[in-house]
């Protein structure tokens, strides 16, 4: 096992430093992972969490991943990102992560628009990499609170704005996504699943006068069963069942910010004759 680091830099003012990440040159490695945020609502002046997950990891694993995130800054502001469940289980592993921090993040609150992130391993026994799927991390933040009701921020999963090597002065355009075999990178091909925040309420579509129904999820008019079922597998599964964002706002039925299994429960109980109006 080596245990020379391969991140080599530091957090810079507006962004995060260059790391294995940005060494040249790139080999293809011909296969892809997915990144993917999720879709919440949120009230005006309220929290949200959105989850950033990595799936599809080729069984090499990933030994860095970087990327940005922007965000309207009129409708939302990043508080935090932390570590997901994904990232604390390989770097629990890690016995260089005393070495510098594995995961890095970076938000600009100074009124901006970006956030970045870095998961970077300094061994090269992929042993300690990234594998399987899961949480990579966790997007905290508050909804303005002169938003308005249907006023909705997409999160945007984008490469990091910086040179693609120290000096360049070419400007990368590709997330990072790889690990290094015998010096030479190795890039995944990254497929991109934005998410979104979304104030419930009001238009769905500008200048429509769909109101929506709450509790149907698969917005076919009606609440049923069918509605709560798609709406477990959506959680369950966010990239094989996804919501249209008529029907994630219809699904927040229990009074809570964001979609969890109690909106399911509530619309079941709905459907039933147990429930005779949601909240």
């Amino acid at each position: 096992m080596k245990t020379k680091k391969i991140v080599i830099g530091a957090m810079a003012a507006a962004m995060l430093s260059l790391s294995v990440c940005s060494l040249v040159p790139v080999s293809a490695a011909g296969e892809t992972v997915q990144i993917s945020a999720s879709n919440e609502t949120a009230k005006a002046g309220e929290k949200f969490t959105v989850e950033v997950t990595l799936a599809d990891i080729p069984d090499t694993g990933v030994q860095c991943c970087n990327f940005a995130i922007e965000y309207d800054k009129s409708v939302i502001s990043v508080d935090s990102i932390e570590e997901g469940a994904l990232s604390k289980n390989a770097a629990a592993n890690d016995p260089s992560a005393s070495m510098l921090p594995i995961f890095n993040s970076w938000v600009d609150k100074k009124g901006g628009s970006s956030a970045s992130v870095m998961w970077s391993t300094s061994l090269d026994d992929s042993t300690y990499w990234l594998k399987g799927e899961g949480v990579l991390c966790t997007i905290t933040g508050t909804v303005a609170a002169d938003a308005k009701a249907g006023a909705k921020s997409e999160i945007k999963i984008v490469p990091v704005s910086r040179e693609t090597s120290d000096g360049s002065v070419t400007i990368n355009d590709e997330i990072d996504c790889g690990y290094l075999k015998d010096s030479v990178k190795v890039s995944y091909d990254v497929k991109v699943t934005n998410g979104s925040v979304t104030v419930p309420g009001g238009d769905i579509e500008p200048g429509g006068d769909d109101k929506g129904l709450k509790g149907d999820t698969n917005c076919d008019g009606e609440v049923s069963v069918a509605d709560a079922t798609l709406l477990l597998q959506h959680l369950g599964n966010k990239d094989k069942y996804v919501l249209t964002d008529k029907g994630a706002l219809n699904a927040d039925v229990d009074g809570e910010a964001g979609l969890s299994a109690m909106d399911a429960l509530y619309i079941q109980m709905y459907d039933a004759g147990a429930l005779k109006e949601f909240k």
